[in-house]
């Protein structure tokens, strides 16, 4: 089955798109040789059944805690289709260095701008397009709380995995 990571830093909202992601359906278990918890549920986007596996907290793709070991084992070793890399809209500039290391290690990253409630409510404004220009990878913003833009995210699941199997296949 293929598989989608959601990953980014402690609070973000990583949880709550995960459940906007899979609904009720959640399956939590130790990761082996551990005592950190991985969430794993079942998303259905477009045509394609996928699991998706919401993965501790990390600042960095160089682990100084369990969590982030475990959460970069979950990434190089079982080789996500999609790697959702969340980050709350109003630090945006402060949580891209690990998007940043995502990217460059040729991870399949799709950026996910979250709270952007919160981000507009305090004067913020986002060119996704720019960002997405400059990054080279899709980007979404979403209100997981409300459930804003999630059916735009996966639409951008949906066309990313599409055209990632084009190219390798």
């Amino acid at each position: 089955m293929k598989k989608i990571a959601v990953v980014g830093s402690p609070n973000v909202g990583k949880s709550l798109l995960f459940n906007r992601l899979t609904g009720a359906y959640a399956n939590v278990s130790n990761y082996p040789g551990t005592t950190v918890e991985v969430t794993r549920g079942r998303a259905k986007i477009g045509e394609n059944e996928f699991e998706v596996i919401d993965t501790p907290g990390m600042y960095s793709l160089l682990p100084i805690s369990e969590e982030e070991r475990v959460a970069r084992s979950i990434l190089l070793s079982e080789r996500p289709e999609v790697v959702l890399y969340i980050v709350d809209a109003k630090n945006l500039e402060r949580m891209l260095p690990l998007g940043l290391q995502l990217i460059e290690a040729k991870l399949p990253v799709i950026l996910v701008l979250n709270i952007i409630d919160e981000a507009e409510n305090i004067g913020m404004s986002f060119n996704l397009g720019h960002l997405e220009k400059e990054l080279r990878v899709p980007v979404a913003a979403t209100a997981s709380t409300t459930g804003r833009g999630i059916d735009v995210l996966k639409g951008k699941i949906e066309d990313f995995t599409r055209s990632n199997r084009q190219k390798s296949g």
